[in-house]
């Protein structure tokens, strides 16, 4: 065994099956903490022995030093906080315990409340991410956390329940033990949170070859970048891919139930760390390894070689070889892939880019070049991916009371029907009389209100239909909430502006009027702010401009973009 703290055997985490009844009975009576996706993902890695030697959340001291120089307190390396922010409840205390629920209220884990400590979101993000900038997927969704961190020893009763695809959900000591019956004497991991085409195909096969190894194809399937390829599509594809185009025990296919944190270099070294543990000797550090993309000047956050750089400078002290390659492209008059570094001296090369895989062809529906993928993969995406006029969407209407926007969306309903595309009307005003019956007007209340809303419109478009939303909503902060529920490039925020003076000219329920006199408090526009959007798809002058011409602006945009027809 490598002498190495990253060891994947499985840490005793879980309470014995025989204990858990009457621990579960007895954390029935402990105040509970409802954990994010990403904590319950988190948990779920520390308590199996993938984060070792991580034992759980980090306390203070370990953070600081994670965030400083890579290390936890002790000086093993780690680059990556593993933290649990909460809001903490009423009974939440130093040396007591809590109960760890999922947000279906599973009971899940026990916690000793050994530090609740708070944190600083600006020095996290420039440490872990190197970047406060909320282009980041991360930073972005970091402003949503709490400002206390909770931490302490842990009792697991039970794990995240996975159905689907039982068989590859594999902890590290059930994956080293499948590895060794395989005679994998060497092993080589390739991380991927996309699906796999024939350049990755080509990368993975080169890594074997060239390392000798067997490799274990180790995709995450917690949380990813939002946009991402839905793991069950992608798990799909990895099937079809090992069953025909890799020889036969080749390859292990385990999914990685991983939240993802976009960190770029750190990421990758965490990345190397985890899969030690999963019995790696070697791993694939590509081009751009976990980047979040481009910032909001237009500039990469990371070099496209600094994860690879970063990972061989720690090597040794790991145990996990990366191994290296240029980005693969194709050589069409010699039908074969090579690396960028090595192609011919006038050589003719073709590539597709993540973009044009979805403009170009899928959201036309048409097929991937079979140079570029494999049948079955592009089967696997077709079927799941229709194309761009058969996709869902959110029209997301905002605005202050009477300034049309109910108009113009029932208009624009009216519209879409003329184009053949059924959509779901959700109303403010209808709302509050049904889905949030008994909520008040408290901006509480108004906040859960726009998400609830928001929740039914995000599930319509997942499933093909056009949301039309018309909802006062007059809080920038949650507006973007929202628009982090609907898949990129599918949420159009409709900002119908009108002066207030306009708007309370229409009012023909005297609400303004009350709201002068101090008979209606908390009124949108009067005693309550509104705060219009800074970036709207659309911004509709409804004082000067009927409201179907305004619908017409909007469906003209949608037949730009191929969501109608």
């Amino acid at each position: 065994m490598l002498n190495s703290p990253y060891k994947g055997t499985l840490i005793d985490l879980c309470v014995p099956a025989a204990e858990r009844a009457a621990a579960a009975a007895d954390a029935g009576r402990l105040p509970s903490i409802v954990m994010s996706d990403r904590a319950v993902c988190d948990l779920e890695l520390l308590a199996i022995g993938a984060f070792s030697p991580l034992r759980g959340f980090m306390k203070a001291a370990d953070v600081e030093r994670v965030l400083s120089e890579m290390r936890l307190a002790d000086g093993t390396l780690f680059p990556i906080p593993v933290t649990l922010p909460v809001t903490l409840p009423e009974g939440v205390a130093l040396d007591r315990d809590v109960a760890l629920r999922d947000r279906g209220n599973n009971l899940l884990a026990v916690m000793r409340v050994e530090e609740i400590a708070p944190w600083n979101r600006e020095a996290f993000a420039r440490h872990a991410f190197g970047t406060t900038d909320t282009k980041h997927p991360l930073v972005a969704e970091m402003a949503r956390w709490s400002a206390v961190n909770v931490s302490g020893p842990l009792r697991v009763l039970r794990l995240p329940a996975h159905y689907d695809f039982p068989a590859l959900r594999m902890t590290p000591a059930e994956t080293r033990a499948a590895l060794e019956r395989m005679s994998a004497a060497k092993v080589v991991a390739f991380q991927t949170r996309n699906p796999l085409h024939r350049a990755h195909e080509e990368l993975t096969k080169r890594a074997m070859a060239s390392t000798g190894a067997t490799l274990l194809l180790h995709p995450s399937v917690g949380m990813t970048r939002p946009g991402d390829v839905d793991h069950y599509t992608r798990v799909r594809t990895y099937q079809a891919l090992v069953k025909h185009h890799y020889a036969e025990r080749s390859v292990l296919l385990s999914l990685l139930p991983l939240a993802m944190r976009m960190a770029g270099p750190r990421e990758a070294l965490w990345h190397a760390i985890i899969r030690r543990n999963y019995g790696a000797s070697h791993m694939i550090i590509g081009r751009d390894h976990a980047s979040p993309g481009i910032d909001s000047t237009g500039k990469p956050f990371y070099g496209p070689y600094d994860a690879r750089d970063l990972v061989m400078t720690h090597q040794a002290e790991i145990g996990v070889t990366p191994v290296d390659f240029a980005e693969m492209v194709f050589l069409p008059d010699e039908d074969r892939f090579e690396e960028v570094t090595k192609v011919p001296k006038g050589a003719r090369t073709v590539t597709i880019s993540g973009t044009e895989v979805r403009e170009k062809y899928l959201d036309q529906g048409r097929a991937l070049p079979e140079w570029f993928t494999r049948p079955e993969t592009a089967a696997i995406l077709g079927e799941a991916y229709p194309a761009t006029w058969a996709q869902g969407a959110v029209i997301w209407f905002t605005g202050l009371s009477g300034a049309g926007k109910s108009t113009t969306a029932e208009i624009l309903v009216a519209r879409l029907l003329e184009h053949g595309r059924q959509s779901t009307v959700l109303d403010g005003d209808v709302v509050r009389t049904h889905l949030s019956k008994g909520l008040g007007f408290s901006k509480e209340d108004r906040d859960a209100n726009i998400l609830r809303i928001g929740f039914v419109a995000a599930e319509v478009a997942r499933h093909g239909g056009i949301a039309v939303c018309a909802a006062i909503s007059p809080y920038r902060e949650t507006r973007d909430a929202v628009r982090r529920m609907v898949a990129p490039g599918r949420f159009f925020e409709v900002f119908v502006d009108a002066p207030i003076e306009v708007c309370e000219s229409r009012d023909s329920k005297g609400l303004y009027a009350k709201a002068r006199r101090g008979e209606l408090k908390g009124f949108t526009g009067v005693d309550d702010p509104y705060e219009p959007p800074v970036a709207a798809e659309f911004t509709l002058d409804s004082a000067t401009q009927a409201a179907a011409a305004n619908a017409d602006v909007i469906i003209r945009t949608l037949l730009a973009k191929g969501l109608i027809r």
